[in-house]
Parts: structure tokens; C-alpha cells; sequence
């Protein structure tokens, strides 16, 4: 939750995707971008006022200024969504392909960062618990990929906005839990069978 700006950070990323439908409602898509790209920079700047990280401030701005001029050169509001799409199928296959080489991320990912190295690919068990939550992980992008993509085809872009709100974070946050029972389920066997390295210190 802190990396993603708690609360505040859940309803910030929430709020250009809601300016760009609606406005695109009503005005059309010019007035869609102009909205979603200004929502962008006040959150940004809100931000920066707050003290908060730069990164997270800079990158939603960035990220919706793309997503924005896409939609303004091919001139079809869809296309705000293009990105965040294909990005799910990205994260799918690579999801599932960790799994298959048996280097699931999600361990891979929280062993590499908390200095825990790979000592827990040596039991099998402790490998299935991650592979476990890497493929949530893959359910939930590849179950975005495909919901969005259908409405894309469509030409939903109300919907397409409501279902990148709806599969963004409250979805993640579930699949980050079955992470977390990943986690300690694995470190609670690698205690188990004496193979319990922490390098956290």
C-alpha cells in the first residue's frame, strides 16, 4: 500500500480514467485528453506540494500523457486504453513462463529484494507456494487482457473505463495476498527444513 501511495495513491490513479470518459461523454475526445492530461498534472503537483515521492508524481503524469497522445493521434478515444491492454497480455506470459522455467517471479521478485537470494528453489515445496501466487498473478492479467480487449473490440469505452477501476488495484490487492500467503508459507518451510537464510539485516 505504501508503494502505492496508500488510499490516496488507489483513488489518484482512478481519477484520469473517470476525466477522460467523461469528458469524452461530453465534449468529445480533444476535450477527453485536455481533461485527463490536467487531472494528471494537478495530482502531480499535489504531490509534490505533499512532499510525497517524485517517481510516483512524475510517472502518473507520464503515463497518462501517453496513454493520452495515442488516443489523440489515431483520433479514437479507445485507444487511451491501448497501453494498459497489451500490457496485461505482457504480464500474463511473463507470469506464466516463470512458472514453466520454474523461477516463479513472485518469488523471485520478494526473495531478490528482501536479500534472501534463492535458497528457497531448493525445496520444492516452498517453489509450489510461489508458483501458486505467480499464477494469481497471471489470472489476474491475463483476465484484464481479455475483459478489456473484448470491450475495446467493441467500442465500450465507458466500460473500458469502468473495468480498468475495477481489474486495477482492488484486484491486485487481492492477488497480493495470496502473494503474502506465499511468502510465509514458504519461509515457515524453509524453517521447517532447516534452509531458512535471512539476510533482511
Amino acid at each position: 500500500m505504501e508503494q502505492m501511495g496508500g488510499t490516496r495513491g488507489l483513488v489518484y490513479s482512478t481519477l484520469p480514467v473517470v476525466a477522460f470518459v467523461v469528458a469524452n461523454s461530453l465534449g468529445g475526445l480533444t476535450v477527453a485528453v485536455i481533461a485527463a492530461c490536467t487531472v494528471a498534472v494537478a495530482i502531480g503537483l499535489e504531490r509534490l506540494m505533499r512532499k510525497e515521492s517524485l517517481q510516483p508524481a512524475l510517472g502518473g503524469v507520464f503515463g497518462v500523457a501517453v496513454a493520452a497522445g495515442i488516443s489523440w493521434w489515431t483520433g479514437s478515444a479507445k485507444d487511451y486504453f491501448l497501453i494498459g491492454i497489451w500490457a496485461s497480455l505482457g504480464g500474463a506470459v511473463l507470469f506464466f513462463a516463470s512458472v514453466l522455467v520454474r523461477w516463479p517471479l513472485v518469488g523471485v521478485i520478494w526473495n531478490s529484494t528482501t536479500g534472501k537470494g534463492t535458497v528457497w528453489r531448493e525445496d520444492r515445496r516452498s517453489r509450489y507456494f510461489y508458483d501458486i501466487a505467480t499464477l494469481t498473478l497471471t489470472a489476474l492479467f491475463a483476465a484484464r487482457f481479455g475483459v478489456q480487449l473484448y470491450l475495446y473490440e467493441t467500442d465500450q469505452v465507458g466500460s473500458l473505463g469502468a473495468a480498468k477501476i475495477a481489474m486495477g488495484y482492488p484486484l491486485l490487492a487481492l492477488a497480493l495476498l495470496v502473494a503474502a500467503w506465499a511468502v510465509r508459507a514458504s519461509d515457515k518451510r524453509l524453517k521447517a527444513v532447516g534452509l531458512h537464510v535471512d539476510r533482511t539485516h
